[in-house]
């Protein structure tokens, strides 16, 4: 091009894919002639529809540019469709992955999360395990012993039938894969699996899922296979007789969650055994997984313990911490001290940094697995795996502790690592999306890295809305169980439940943590229960206002 002086021109580059020349020789036709402006606006208009379903004002105003609009467009345009960035290009599926994922979108793209579950019901072998990840189109992958890659189908399928009320996701039939199942001694195996003769509804396939996990160790907790939560740990359970007390928790919040689907459809059974397999481990986990100031994170094949205060390295994991508070653990001094050994010994203050575990593995005598290849405080390895810590904001709510879930929230939050010259040129990465790792040993202290491409988005999107900001839509109704810093006056919320808007209004003027005194709806008094009401589809305004305080 030349440009004379004064003049401008606007060049455009349309870029695009398809599966066969004539569909691309169809898309270059169409977007030839495009009024790039208007296709733009379209583009626009989607990512409105998406954001904005619930939008929050509070008064973190960090927290609320990433709610409103970077964690969800990361986790729906990064993970969910791209599965591509920086640091990693496959564009696999990861079975336990995707379906983290699609659970913050049960709220504004509830059609995108089940599409996504009944794909992954597709991934499970007749046995009931997955596989660790898969390829598309032919579907070629890995399956492996892997232990808590199979529970999240059943997990996350009772959340969104929570969410959205739709429990006719369980009737949807998909087939099984078909292969060889592992042989003793062998990990994994990668291949391109066929499909099996064999169909079943979704229930059937998350049961199974629940069936395959209730084989127990030497110390009665789950068997951690080459890995649970962290693939790292590939080596603790190899020759299949490590433990995990993570698994625990995994194990019985998704018995809890999907038991009663069991009862609803007759599978009296199955629920019985389900039930009393998580009655035992609940017990048993107090006694064989309990540490004295916290919980274990699991045992070696030889028995060795793994996450206690004698461990040379990984003396506390938060992991096995935060999913007690989660799942509900009986004993509740229990998991007060746990969160209490979290907040001393992992968060520290001072560096922004919320360490997966401490210390890191370096030389001691054990051999957990290739987390050992990594150098300390990096990664896995003892820095801040923002997956795992963001889990201990849930359970500083689910204990009431509103100004511990909103400071660790602004010591995740992205923004508060680049908000000064200094804390950029440490950070090093993007300022408005989640990351992976931020490295915790001199001289990387502080360096983020692993964004965009990170499960860790989904799930500070649901910390800070659901946990913090307590916003629980149950199918037809919508519950607020705020649990936030009790020096916020309020916040105030809209959410548009399809043609009618809710205008959302908390009043904190007794500076609580936690706790609806009373609420009003359109001028009236919500009976019974004041922190949740019935949605309407009327195409109104409705206004909600919530009162927080300390009961009577």
């Amino acid at each position: 091009l030349t440009l004379a002086a004064d003049q401008q021109m606007e060049l455009q580059f349309v870029l695009g894919d398809a599966a066969s020349t004539q569909a691309a020789q169809e898309l270059i036709r169409r977007y030839r002639d495009a009024d790039a402006d208007e296709v733009l606006k379209q583009v626009c208009q989607h990512w409105d529809n998406v954001l904005d379903t619930v939008q929050v004002k509070t008064p973190d105003r960090a927290l609320d540019i990433l709610i409103n609009d970077w964690l969800l467009y990361q986790s729906l345009g990064c993970r969910v469709w791209a599965r591509s960035a920086y640091y990693q290009s496959s564009g696999a599926y990861g079975f336990r992955d995707q379906l983290q994922d699609v659970m913050s979108l049960c709220v504004t793209r509830p059609d995108i999360a089940r599409e996504h579950i009944v794909r992954s019901a597709g991934r499970q072998f007749p046995e009931g395990d997955v596989q660790h990840w898969w390829l598309p189109p032919a579907g070629q992958g890995i399956r492996t012993t892997m232990s808590d890659d199979r529970l999240w189908l059943p997990y996350v399928a009772a959340h969104y039938i929570l969410t959205t009320g739709d429990a006719s996701l369980l009737d949807e039939c998909t087939p099984f894969l078909k292969g060889d199942v592992l042989k003793a001694g062998q990990h994994e195996a990668f291949f391109t699996p066929g499909t099996s003769d064999e169909t079943a509804s979704l229930y059937e396939h998350g049961a199974r899922a629940i069936d395959v996990s209730l084989k127990l160790g030497e110390h009665g907790l789950p068997l951690i296979g080459t890995g649970d939560w962290n693939d790292g740990m590939n080596s603790v359970g190899d020759e299949g007789r490590g433990e995990s007390v993570w698994m625990v928790w995994l194990l019985v919040a998704t018995i809890d969650a999907y038991a009663r689907f069991a009862d609803a459809r007759g599978d009296d059974t199955r629920a019985a055994r389900w039930r009393d397999h998580a009655a035992s481990l609940r017990k048993t986990v107090e006694v064989t997984g309990w540490d004295g100031q916290w919980y274990r994170r699991g045992y070696y094949d030889d028995g060795t313990p793994l996450g206690s205060a004698q461990s040379q390295e990984c003396k506390i994991d938060t992991i096995a911490q935060s999913w007690s508070a989660m799942a509900g653990a009986s004993d509740r001094v229990h998991v007060a001290q746990a969160m209490q050994s979290v907040r001393e010994h992992l968060l520290l203050t001072d560096e922004a940094l919320a360490l997966l575990f401490t210390p890191p593995f370096d030389d001691g005598p054990t051999e957990p697995g290739y987390i050992k290849g990594y150098p300390p405080g990096v990664r896995e390895n003892g820095g801040q795996y923002t997956h795992g810590a963001i889990w201990s904001i849930f359970a500083f709510s689910e204990l009431g502790q509103g100004d511990h879930a909103g400071a660790l929230f602004s010591m995740l939050n992205p923004i508060a690592h680049t908000d000064s010259p200094d804390k950029l040129a440490r950070y090093r990465v993007e300022p408005y999306v989640a990351c992976a790792d931020v490295y915790s040993v001199a001289p990387h202290v502080g360096r983020g890295g692993w964004t965009w491409y990170t499960g860790s988005a989904a799930w500070l999107y649901r910390a800070g809305l659901e946990a913090i900001l307590g916003f629980r839509l149950q199918g037809q109704k919508l519950q607020m169980a705020p649990c936030i810093p009790a020096a916020w006056p309020g916040f105030s919320l809209i959410y548009n439940h399809r043609s009618t808007r809710y205008e959302v209004e908390i009043d904190n003027s007794e500076h609580v943590q936690c706790g609806i005194v009373s609420s009003i709806l359109d001028g009236q008094t919500v009976q019974g229960d004041p922190d949740r009401i019935e949605l309407s589809e009327d195409g109104k305004v409705h206004r909600w206002t919530l009162r927080m305080g300390s009961p009577a």
